[in-house]
Order: structure tokens, then C-alpha cells, then sequence
């Protein structure tokens, strides 16, 4: 979760958390504001500058290799306009604008500003950036989705490789030599060329680590290549290869070239990266033509190559470009500023560094330096978040260092102007091009989290959603109300921190999240009571019911949510709390997650579906299956899949007293068809037949009972059929398949499935609340329909002759390839995929269906390939085929208003 800057906290100095040497000196540095060498001295025991300082000879640098512990080179003064705010101080002198802090000495010349004494940890020389791990992370997921890609399509790929062989074969002769002499040669020159270049300047370690890159991806490309050749699998190596002889799976001197230019950070030269790119590509361009690389290799080889790139970068570190505290004095003189001294404090929750400065008229200023390679810290946290909630909670996942200073100032300045209180922003502006500053007003706090309980009285809560409702009537969301985030000062009164996470201009939904917050917060400390008490006492009871539905564990911050562990049932008793102020409050949770755990899981099942149809689908020719199917048996599995859909209808009107039209019924179940594209099968009939009662005028209840007493019959039905077709089986069916065995193993192991998971209190909680939920009222609805014999009649019918339809129609694909299977062996190989294919997540059991149906036919005694033909031409006629006539009901229904 996202912390802002902490600037009225009591400073306490604190170690760099970058810092790689443990116990080192703290680092004072003096700054008097000029590009010339800096003097440096470094003390040794808790910090205090002992002792004159020690005069540093400073070492070379480049703009492109700072080193930490030196200032960048000012250069001209920057203008911070747009940035840079106004922090005049009393007594700061004659200063000029947008410039350094000037004095006139008794010749009238210039004389340069004192020095500042900074002290503070000694930077580390190199940092391990998150970017650099985030990068090579990218890489890897790229890499395997693009393999996985290839392994899919390997068809199409296997085509796009002889179309571009062809086309780069008819290039002219003359061009094929010059971009096989030029491309190769320049892959070579260019990264030697450059390595020269950094040399002359001094820059010889950032060569050092693209040689190790380069030699890193020699080794990984060597034995990748060899294990691929003599063990790997067979599809990947063919696609990465073309199974001819001397191509290389990964081509070394591709895969170590770009991980050299990726560890030497080439990119951030325009000139050197257009000329390696350009002569990546003619050698790319000279591998195709020669035949000696294939498409997806290429592909393969860049990636493995950027990720061992990215990889070694993050291993090794980089140069810390972070500017040291004398560039951070240096800026605040810019805004007019004089300090006189400054230290390092502890960082704030985000990890960005805060400085203490004192001023010249005995003010003191909390720094908070906002360095540009931490704005990707915690990113996978923000990147899942973002995911993981509605548009309306969501933040912003990425944010430049521009729009960061912006966003906390802006907020500052709002919450400033609403009148709250808070520490007053004093300025801001860039510290060289790597960081960025916020100068707050001092004032000596204390954090909620480190008070007493018994210090927390009455009137510090009210006090503390008294400065809530101020942001609230601004419309102005905090977003962190927390422990950390609220402040008292010496004087006792609140004050509110932590500005970087709000929003301006919020929506309803974000102010009535910082209630929920703040309630839950202070309800860990205080109790549930106290902290409704409080709250309503300020805002009024029906703020408090417009944020119950959104005290949920995802609403709330990542600390509280950890402190919940400990308090399971608060959440319930504050609800309750604020129930007893507003009786009639709604309850209903407001959806905040954008994905819940059962779409994921709906997700990652389709893809795998997906995967499995796809394999099936490039074994098999789909024209050749429609073609060579007999015609009498496919139109004979047609008409049965036709029939189905009366069947459905039948067994809906029998377990429904009220009176319904058999057409329309027919065109609800087609309906069902279509919307089995976005919704797991067991989910999408009883969602569209509740629809379409509730639209005759039955009562959601009755409506759902009713179709839960059909559904509830349909598996009685089904296991009834099951058992008997197996047992049939098991005395007819051939010697190769034997279901009586089989299904003896098969009961046992469901109950022992069925035992584990009852004995889950969570999981048995789940399965009870949904079952209850369905069939609460079942058995009322059917005792109504036993009082008519009709209609119990008509819903058994209909149920046995949808069973029947779908064992009709498999058998009928199975013959219509030259199959000969027993119809007991079919029914019960339908059966059991059609249990497995109504629990699945997927869309119309997409992909579970399939698999078990082929299975089953080919443990059956059916070829694979018969089964496969039989399965697929089964598919296409109940799954595939009827999209298109329920889409059309659907759309006609619902413009007769029937659901």
C-alpha cells in the first residue's frame, strides 16, 4: 500500500535503506552551491561532525556515470516553473531568483553562501534498482508466452517461416551479400566502437558489465541449445530450428550481443541504439536468407538475450545517480531557502529520503526527497491492486517522478485551502534530473499508532473526524487514514499527514472508503462503540450507513487488513454499531474487486480449455471431419440435438404449477445456448430459466425454487441413469471396457472427494450456503407440483428425454465415423464427461466436455481418432451449431421484454 511523506514526524536519524555496508560512517558533505569539486568529510561514531573537516580530492566523473557521495554538476540555474513553490523565510537575505543565495562582500563582489554541514549515511556506490528486476521479470513472462504461442500455432508458424525463407530469398544477390558482410560485421564493431568510447571516458565498469552479460548469455545460449538438441521437446525444437542441421536453437552471438547492449543501458544513447538495432536487423535479415535461424528463434534468441541483460544489471547494481544532500541544499536555496545545517531522518513508508534542515532565523523545514528510481517500488503490489479493484478505488499503478511531486503538492495545497490541519507546504522543485523535493513546515507530532490507549480520549476522536469532514465537504479523499498518518501535536490537536495517496475532486465512493477506513482503524483501538460513537457524532448516522456496505477487507489499507487477522470479527461488530444508529441501513456489499477469486479461476480454466481444444483442433482436420461423417447418422445426431431443447422446455413446464407456453419455453432453452459462451454451463440455464419466470410474473422465490426442483430432479435422474447404464455395462459391454469395475473405483473415490472436502470447515460453509440458497425451496415447490399428476408426468418426461437426446446424439457422431460401441458404453461415457463438464469453471464446460468424452470413447475400445472426429462433430452440433439460433432468441426475447 502507498505511504506518503511523514513531514511533522519527530526525526530520528535513520540509516539509507539502500545501503549495502552495514555500520558504515554517516557521510556530511558540504555544498557551497557551484559546479567545482565538492570537500567531503566523513565521520566516524554516531554521526556528530567531530573535528575539522578533511579535504577529499574528487574523482572524475561523467554526466553518464555519477558516482554517489558527489553532487551533479549544476550547470545553468533550472527554472522550476509549474513545480517550484514559494518558501520565503524571515531574515534568508538578498537572493536571486531561480538562482544561488549571493552576498556582496566589502569589494562588492560576489561571494559564495556558507557552507552547509549534511549528515547523513554514506550513499552506497551502486543500487539494485526495482526497474531493472521488473524488466527482466517482463522479459521472462514475454518469453514463455511467446513460446507457448509458437507451441499453439505451430501451423501457422511453420507458414509464416517458408513465406519469409521465400520473400527474403527473392531479394537481390547483390543485397543478400552487402547485409550479410555489413549486419555481421557491425554486430561486432559497433559494441567494440562503443566499449572504446566509454573507456576514453572513463567509463570502464559499465563495460565490464556488458562483458559479463555478453558471457552469461553465451553459457545460458550454449546449454539451452545442446539440451533443446539432444533432450528437449520434440515440437520446440523443430520450431526453433526447422530440423535443419547446423541452425541453432539460440543463436549465441545474437543472444550475447543483446545482452551486452541491454547491460551497457545503450538505450539511453539515441545514436549508438539506432545503429545496433539497425545492424541487429541486417544480420537478422542475412540468418533468414542463408536459412540458418528460423522466426521464432530470432524471436527467443533477442528475448533471452534482454533478459540476461536486465538480469545481470539487477544482480551487479548500477551506478547510484541519487543526488546527495548538498544538491538537495542547493535546490532549496533556489526557492529562497537559507539553511545552515541539515541531517538525515528516518525514510518515509515509501522508502523516500527526508531531511531535516534548519534555517538561518531558527526555523526548521522537513525535506522529503522523491528520487526518480524508487517510483517502481512496490509496483507488482500496484499492478495486482489495480487488477484486483473496480476502476472507481483503483490508483494509478505507474506514475512519473513529475506527476508524483505534482500529485502529493497539489493535495497538500487542497487540503491546505479546505482548511485542515496539516503541515503547510512550503515549496517544491527538481533536484538535478534524478529526484524531486517537497519543503514542509516543522511541527513536533506524535503518530495515533505510538499514543496510549489511554491518551486517545473522546475529544481527540472527535477532533480527528472533525478534520474528515473537513476533507469531506472539499470532496477531497486522504485514502490512508491510519495509525501512522494521524498525528498529535504538542498542543494536543490533531493533524493529518500523509498527503502523496489522495485524490481531488473524489467520487462518492472514495469518501465513503476513508470513513470505512477510519472507522475500522480506530475501532482497533478504541473498540467498535467508541469509534461509531465518534464518528456519528460528526458526520451523522446516515454517512455511517452510506459506508457499510464497503467495510470489507479489500476496501481497507495493507496494514489494517494485517491487523485484522487478530480481530476476525470487528468488521461485523461496527456494521452492527452503525445498524443500531440507522435500523434500516442496506447492507449490501458494494462490489469493489474487479476480479474475484472464481474468475481468475474461470479464467485460468478456459485457457487451459482453450490450450486442449486447440491441440485436439491441429490433429485433426475439421473440414475432413464435416466432409467424411456419414450424412443419415449426422443428420440422425442433429435431430436429436433439436429434440434436447424440447425436452428442456418440457422438464421446466413440469416443475412449474403456473401455466407456460411451450414456444416461448422452446426459445428460452435456445437462448440457454448462447449465453453458455460466458457463463459455466450449470450456471447459465439456471440463471436465464429463473430470468424468464420472474418475467411471467412468478415470484423471484418460486422462480427459484422452481428451477431448483428441476435441477434437483436432473441429478437425481442422472445418477439413476448413470448406475443403471453402468451396470448394464458391466454385463454386456466388451472386455476392454469394464465400468462395473470402474465405477466401484469411481463412487469410492467420490466419497472419499466428497469426504475431504466436508471436513474443510470453509469449503463445507460454501458448498452449505449454496445449496441451501437453491433449494431453501424446493420441496415446498414440488409438493405443490405432486398435486398435479400432469405435470409431474410432463417434467420426469422431459428430463429423461433431454438424457436420452444427448446419448442419442453422441452415439449417432460415433457411427457416423464407422464407430461400434455399445449404446449402455456410450451412455455411460456421456454421463460421466457431462458431470465433469457441469462442474468446470469454463464456459459451457468448454475443453472439460471434450477431453473427458474423448477419454472416455477411447478407453471405450474406440480409435483416438474416431473418437476425436466423434467428439468434435458432437461439439459443434449441441455446443456450436446453436449459437447462432440462440442468439437470435436471445435477442428476440428480449425485446418481447420475456427476460
Amino acid at each position: 500500500m502507498e505511504s506518503g511523506t511523514l513531514p511533522g514526524k519527530a526525526a530520528k536519524p535513520a540509516p539509507d535503506q539502500n545501503t549495502t555496508e552495514p555500520g558504515a560512517a554517516p557521510n556530511m558533505t558540504t555544498e557551497p552551491d557551484n559546479p567545482k569539486p565538492k570537500t567531503t568529510a566523513t565521520a566516524t561514531g554516531t554521526g556528530a561532525a567531530t573535528g575539522a573537516a578533511a579535504a577529499a580530492t574528487p574523482e572524475p566523473s561523467t554526466p553518464e556515470s555519477p558516482t554517489s557521495g558527489t553532487a551533479p554538476d549544476a550547470g545553468p540555474p533550472q527554472s522550476d516553473a509549474g513545480m517550484a513553490g514559494s518558501g520565503p523565510a524571515a531574515g534568508s537575505g538578498p537572493a536571486a531568483v531561480g538562482g544561488p543565495v549571493v552576498e556582496k562582500g566589502a569589494g562588492g563582489e560576489a561571494e559564495p553562501p556558507p557552507v552547509v554541514l549534511v549528515v547523513e549515511p554514506l550513499l552506497p556506490q551502486r543500487l539494485r534498482r526495482p526497474s531493472d528486476a521488473l524488466r527482466f521479470l517482463a522479459t521472462l513472462l514475454l518469453l514463455t508466452g511467446v513460446v507457448l504461442l509458437g507451441l499453439i500455432a505451430k501451423q501457422t508458424l511453420n507458414g509464416i517461416e517458408a513465406d519469409v525463407e521465400v520473400g527474403t530469398a527473392r531479394a537481390p544477390g547483390p543485397l543478400i551479400l552487402a547485409a550479410a558482410f555489413v549486419g555481421g560485421g557491425a554486430v561486432l564493431i559497433i559494441p567494440v566502437a562503443f566499449a572504446v568510447e566509454r573507456v576514453f571516458h572513463r567509463d570502464g565498469l559499465r563495460v565490464a558489465e556488458g562483458l559479463i552479460a555478453a558471457i552469461m548469455a553465451v553459457l545460458v545460449s550454449f546449454g539451452l541449445g545442446e539440451w533443446l538438441v539432444a533432450a528437449g521437446p520434440e515440437d520446440l525444437r523443430q520450431l526453433l530450428t526447422g530440423d535443419r542441421t547446423g541452425v541453432e536453437p539460440l543463436n549465441t552471438l545474437l543472444t550475447s550481443v543483446v545482452a551486452y547492449i541491454t547491460a551497457v543501458r545503450i538505450a539511453r544513447r539515441p545514436t549508438w541504439r539506432a545503429l545496433m538495432w539497425v545492424a541487429i536487423a541486417l544480420d537478422v535479415f542475412a540468418l533468414f536468407t542463408g536459412a540458418a535461424a528460423t522466426a521464432l528463434g530470432v524471436v527467443a534468441s533477442i528475448l533471452v538475450g534482454l533478459g540476461i541483460g536486465f538480469g545481470t544489471l539487477y544482480a551487479i547494481g548500477s551506478p547510484n545517480t541519487r543526488p546527495p544532500g548538498s544538491a538537495m541544499i542547493a535546490s532549496l536555496r533556489r526557492l529562497n531557502f537559507t539553511p545552515v545545517k541539515a541531517r538525515r531522518i528516518e525514510d518515509d513508508l515509501q522508502g523516500s529520503r527526508r531531511y531535516a534542515v534548519g534555517l538561518a532565523d531558527g526555523r526548521r523545514v522537513d525535506v522529503t526527497l522523491l528520487d526518480r528510481d524508487r517510483q517502481v517500488s512496490g509496483l507488482l503490489y500496484r499492478l495486482w491492486r489495480r487488477m484486483l479493484l473496480t476502476s472507481e478505488t483503483r490508483r494509478r499503478a505507474i506514475r512519473s517522478l513529475r506527476a508524483e511531486l505534482e500529485r502529493e503538492a497539489l493535495m497538500a495545497y487542497a487540503a491546505q485551502a479546505a482548511g485542515v490541519s496539516t503541515p503547510r507546504l512550503l515549496g517544491t522543485s527538481e533536484v538535478g534530473t534524478e529526484a524531486a523535493l517537497l519543503a514542509y513546515e516543522h511541527l513536533e507530532t506524535r503518530a495515533l499508532e505510538d499514543l496510549p490507549d489511554d491518551e486517545i480520549t473522546d475529544e481527540v476522536l472527535n477532533e480527528i473526524w472533525q478534520q474528515v469532514s473537513l476533507l469531506q465537504a472539499q470532496r477531497l479523499a486522504h485514502r490512508r487514514l491510519a495509525g501512522e498518518s494521524i498525528h498529535l501535536d504538542a498542543a494536543g490537536h490533531v493533524v493529518l499527514l500523509d498527503a502523496r495517496s489522495g485524490e481531488i475532486a473524489a467520487g462518492d465512493l472514495l469518501l465513503l472508503l476513508d470513513i470505512a477506513q477510519l472507522l475500522t482503524c480506530l475501532a482497533l483501538r478504541v473498540g467498535a462503540e467508541r469509534s461509531v460513537r465518534a464518528a456519528a457524532a460528526v458526520l451523522g448516522p446516515d454517512a455511517l450507513a452510506g459506508a457499510l456496505p464497503l467495510l470489507q477487507r479489500i476496501a481497507l489499507t495493507r496494514e489494517t487488513r494485517a491487523a485484522l487477522r487478530h480481530h476476525k470479527n470487528l468488521l461485523s461488530a461496527i456494521r452492527e454499531q452503525i445498524v443500531e444508529l440507522k435500523p434500516r441501513a442496506e447492507v449490501a456489499e458494494v462490489r469493489l474487486e474487479r476480479w474475484r477469486p472464481r474468475t481468475l479461476v474461470t479464467i485460468i480454466g478456459s485457457a487451459l480449455a482453450a490450450y486442449i481444444l486447440l491441440s485436439q483442433l491441429t490433429r485433426v482436420n475439421f473440414v475432413q471431419v464435416v466432409t467424411t461423417a456419414e450424412w443419415a447418422w449426422t443428420g440422425l445426431a442433429l435431430a436429436a440435438s433439436g429434440i434436447s431443447y424440447v425436452a428442456a422446455a418440457l422438464m421446466l413446464k413440469g416443475f412449474v404449477p403456473e401455466s407456460l407456453p411451450l414456444g416461448r419455453t422452446v426459445l428460452v432453452q435456445f437462448a440457454g445456448s448462447f449465453v453458455k459462451l460466458v457463463a459455466p454451463a450449470a450456471v447459465s440455464g439456471v440463471a436465464i430459466n429463473t430470468r424468464y419466470l420472474q418475467k411471467r410474473g412468478i415470484p423471484s422465490g418460486p422462480a427459484v425454487a422452481s428451477v431448483g426442483a428441476s435441477q434437483l430432479i436432473g441429478l437425481i435422474f442422472h445418477i439413476s441413469l448413470l448406475l443403471f447404464f453402468a451396470y448394464v455395462t458391466g454385463s454386456t459391454a466388451a472386455p476392454s471396457f469394464t465400468p462395473s469395475r470402474g465405477l466401484l473405483i469411481a463412487l469410492l473415490a467420490v466419497a472419499v472427494s466428497v469426504l475431504i472436502v466436508l471436513s474443510v470447515p470453509p469449503l463445507r460453509r460454501m458448498i452449505t450456503t449454496r445449496l441451501r440458497s437453491l433449494f431453501s425451496g424446493v420441496m415446498p415447490r414440488l409438493l405443490d407440483v405432486l398435486q398435479s399428476p400432469r405435470k409431474i408426468i410432463e417434467g420426469s418426461i422431459g428430463t429423461l428425454m433431454l438424457t436420452l437426446a444427448f446419448i442419442v446424439c453422441l452415439d449417432a457422431c460415433v457411427r457416423a465415423f464407422g464407430g461400434e460401441l455399445d449404446f449402455a458404453v456410450v451412455a455411460v461415457v456421456f454421463l460421466a464427461a457431462n458431470a465433469i463438464g457441469s462442474a468446470a469453471p469454463t464456459p459451457g464446460g468448454l475443453g472439460a466436455v471434450e477431453t473427458s468424452l474423448s477419454i472416455g470413447l477411447t478407453l471405450s475400445g474406440l480409435p483416438s481418432e474416431v473418437a476425436t472426429s466423434a467428439v468434435l462433430l458432437y461439439r459443434l452440433l449441441t455446443f456450436w451449431l446453436p449459437v447462432l439460433p440462440g442468439w437470435a432468441a436471445f435477442t428476440y426475447l428480449q425485446r418481447h421484454e420475456a427476460i
